[in-house]
């Protein structure tokens, strides 16, 4: 036992007094948040607005279509088909495509399906053409009810979502608005790719570790004092403190930073009650920052750290084993590349 601990203490202070581990504990959640900035920057920056002309010969579409995202409708009279069809290819840069819509003749809307053309100059987007053919669905299918006598009132009652108000009587009727649930689901989710990936993370570093020694002839000496199952366990264990450590750095940062939010932007919701659910497209950026905050502070943290770690460390233990193993099994850095699999696919 005494030469376990010596072992998990001398593995423990060697990883944690590395430059790279200091740097990577604390910069980790900033590099996490500014790549995710940085992603969301990307993909705002790459969305492209097509600009389609339509001619709408039925009437039915031009007052009734919603326009899809990213995309704008420019109506033209009939009498423009023609001119607009041949020009077609000379409006690369002003325009994108014509949206050809023929009369609906007898409420057929099939053979208007049939006879409708978008007419293209360029390649656009999968999204683009199911978006527009989406918003084409929508009025058909409202012209349709239309066609069995039902008023607009009568129309938009049939589209209507329905909503089950929850009630919790255990925790004092508490219930979780939808941005509240995303929180919680998110969360669930990013702690689940985390077991996994630093099971994966510190196994890997065990087995290098391992093989290091191995390599220098370091092993040998040590056999000669403590059996091989002290050893590696010591290694092991000392491994699983770093990795502690590290989360326990990451909680307290996540749980600071949250209550940061929770304080400087609680004046947005502190006149709100407390059941009512704002609608996400009325919340603000930091009306959205005050929701996320209020969700994560409410949330039972003992219990979900708790269960993290039990289930952080009996995955740890397990495959750290494994990768013990393979360590102790090759003779080079290389070759270990071929086995790391075998702990990837279970």
């Amino acid at each position: 036992m005494k030469n376990i601990f010596i072992i998990t203490k001398r593995e423990f202070l060697t990883q944690v007094k590395k430059k790279s581990f200091i740097i990577l504990t604390l910069l980790a959640p900033i590099l996490l948040i500014g790549f995710g900035a940085l992603i969301a920057f990307m993909l705002k920056a790459n969305e492209t607005e097509y600009t389609f002309n339509v001619i709408d010969k039925s009437g039915v579409f031009q007052q009734n279509m919603k326009t899809p995202k990213d995309v704008k409708f420019i109506y033209l009279p009939e009498s423009t088909e023609q001119a607009l069809t041949s020009t077609l290819p000379e409006m690369v840069d002003n325009v994108d495509g014509l949206l050809i819509i023929p009369k609906l003749q007898d409420q057929n809307f099939e053979n208007l399906q049939k006879q409708t053309q978008l007419l293209v100059n360029k390649n656009i987007g999968f999204d683009v053409k199911q978006n527009i053919a989406f918003s084409m669905s929508e009025v058909i299918k409202k012209e349709k009810i239309k066609k069995l006598g039902l008023t607009e009132a009568q129309i938009e009652n049939i589209d209507k979502n329905f909503e089950i108000n929850t009630k919790n009587v255990v925790d004092n009727n508490k219930q979780d608005s939808t941005l509240a649930f995303g929180v919680k689901s998110g969360l669930s989710m990013g702690l689940m790719y985390v077991t996994f990936m630093f099971i994966i993370i510190y196994g890997v570093r065990v087995m290098r570790s391992v093989l290091e020694e191995k390599n220098n002839r370091v092993v040998e000496i040590i056999i000669s004092s403590v059996k091989p199952f002290e050893l590696m366990m010591g290694k092991i264990l000392g491994v699983t403190l770093v990795a502690l450590t590290q989360f326990a750095i990451w909680i307290t940062m996540t749980i600071l930073g949250a209550i940061f939010f929770n304080q400087g932007f609680s004046k947005i919701s502190g006149n709100l009650p407390q059941q009512e659910e704002i609608p996400l497209d009325k919340l603000d950026l930091q009306g959205v920052f005050t929701e996320i905050s209020h969700s994560l502070l409410d949330m039972n943290f003992g219990i979900i750290i708790f269960v993290f770690i039990v289930f952080f460390l009996l995955g740890y233990i397990f495959y750290s084993s494994m990768y013990a193993a393979i360590g102790s099994a090759v003779d080079n850095e290389t070759e270990t590349q071929q086995f790391t699999m075998i702990g990837i696919l279970p």
